[in-house]
């Protein structure tokens, strides 16, 4: 592929700039001008028309990564530029050396504890599907947490949980404690790791001064479980419709609120005559179907609720 660029000094004519030998020549005379010109601009081809897009840059920095993703990394391969086979001694000599930049990257132990926590916080935030917002939220509240509190012999799933419930709320995303712990950890260990994130967001929240975040509206409990149930559309914005003439302290004071959602689910599900069956709501907002009830017979008996039906036109 050739460019024209500038002029000859000799003949005064247009010098081109060939990109497969590197050269800048003449499109008269053929004298180059200048070989292996530096090219500090976007990439000249691609394979989907976009070459103004491939800037020759480095990723993004960001907080998920030990070195904020400033530092080169020596890839694995066995294959050279050229595409030619490495022999045994350079592919022994290249993972050797992959070794100590890992060990000159992460010397300390405070370093490597801080690239371990990072690490899972990334894998936690993809098992989750959390947006990259919330993974570079809980990389910064772990940073902070980092320089204010000694981390030492503390459970890293514990502080990974932590870490991330803060970064949700923080974010407007719903997502309990529990529900991130049993991502991370095995199922026999839930429980107890839930107790201890719990102990360390409250640490967190007193140790880093961290604000006391606003309660989530009810409107994304309700909408979270309907996605996870499958509950009908009409029944979400019974539901939602509901939540918004209903609530008051009386009913939201120290209950869980994914219960209270799922008890407005239901009661637009039986106002509406559909099949939606107790349990699989119950199921879907992580409470039992006693909650669930018992949260529908104190709405019920808080307010007189009655549906007007709208005739349908013929």
């Amino acid at each position: 592929m050739m460019h024209k660029f500038s002029n000859c000094r000799e003949c005064r004519a247009l010098l081109v700039d060939d990109y497969q030998s590197g050269e800048l020549v003449c499109s008269h005379c053929g004298i180059v001008a200048r070989e292996a010109p530096a090219d500090t601009g976007p990439a000249p081809f691609s394979l989907d028309g976009t070459a103004s897009k491939n800037i020759r840059a480095s990723g993004p920095n960001t907080y998920a990564q030990h070195d904020m993703g400033l530092a080169t990394t020596i890839g694995e391969g066995s294959f050279d530029y050229n595409g030619k086979p490495l022999d045994r001694t350079v592919r022994a000599q290249m993972k050797g050396i992959r070794r100590w930049q890992q060990r000159v990257r992460v010397s300390g132990a405070k370093d490597r504890r801080v690239s371990a926590a990072l690490v899972s916080i990334t894998d936690a935030c993809n098992a989750l599907d959390l947006r990259k917002n919330v993974l570079e939220t809980a990389s910064i509240l772990y940073r902070r947490m980092n320089n204010r509190m000694d981390l030492r012999g503390k459970s890293t799933t514990g502080v990974t949980a932590a870490v991330i419930y803060m970064a949700c709320k923080q974010c407007d995303v719903v997502r309990s404690i529990s529900e991130i712990v049993g991502r991370i950890c095995p199922p026999k260990e839930v429980r107890s790791k839930t107790r201890l994130a719990s102990k360390y967001y409250r640490m967190m929240v007193m140790e880093t001064g961290s604000p006391r975040s606003m309660p989530m509206p009810m409107t994304k409990y309700i909408s979270k479980i309907s996605n996870i149930s499958e509950t009908d559309v009409r029944a979400e914005r019974l539901a939602l419709l509901l939540a918004d003439r209903t609530q008051n302290e009386t009913i939201l004071s120290g209950r869980d609120p994914h219960g209270i959602a799922a008890a407005y689910l239901f009661m637009a599900c039986i106002l509406l005559g559909h099949d939606n069956m107790q349990r699989d709501i119950a199921e879907a907002a992580g409470v039992t179907e006693v909650t669930a009830r018992n949260r529908c017979k104190e709405i019920f008996a808080a307010y007189d609720i009655a549906l007007t039906l709208k005739p349908t036109a013929r």
